[in-house]
């Protein structure tokens, strides 16, 4: 699938509710199976510390590299449909940084930055975030976070500690 018109995007995934693994396993599929696209790489499993709202049970994460030719907003309303589809409730009653049955991010788009309603990339405060630097500088050590530099050398700046691989 290598054309000019195809994009790496990294994807961030997780969730504490309910078999994560398989919802994760079940997500990486549905990537697969969005047009244009193709997961190319994926990290390990990582039992990770509740972040924001920590009185929740802990995370597992994952991040995916996809290749593809869908533009960025059509590829967040996707991840948006998979969550949907495992019971992922964004409801405006649900808490911020609460327990979820799957979160899927569009954390990079190739090396854009975009900002519109909805839409914010690279995802905020990626950079200061172990749960996601982890499993992203597992699969795309070079990635380059725009504004901030590569994947590799944030997660060097960041607390990791509690951050243990699954398999």
């Amino acid at each position: 699938m290598s054309h000019a018109n195809t994009v790496r995007a990294c994807i961030g995934l997780g969730g504490n509710l309910g078999d994560v693994p398989a919802a994760i396993a079940k997500a990486l599929d549905a990537l697969n199976l969005l047009p244009g696209s193709r997961v190319i790489r994926r990290s390990r499993l990582y039992r990770t510390p509740a972040w924001g709202l920590t009185a929740q049970p802990d995370f597992i994460n994952a991040a995916a590299l996809l290749e593809t030719s869908l533009p960025a907003d059509e590829l967040l309303a996707a991840l948006l449909a998979i969550e949907r589809e495992h019971g992922r409730d964004r409801a405006a009653a649900t808490p911020r940084w609460g327990p979820r049955t799957l979160d899927l991010d569009l954390l990079l788009y190739g090396e854009a930055t975009l900002a519109s309603e909805g839409l914010h990339v690279p995802h905020p405060r990626l950079h200061e975030r172990a749960f996601v630097l982890v499993p992203l500088a597992e699969i795309a050590p070079d990635a380059q976070v725009p504004g901030r530099g590569r994947a590799a050398d944030l997660l060097a700046k960041v607390d990791a500690v509690g951050i243990d691989a699954l398999e």
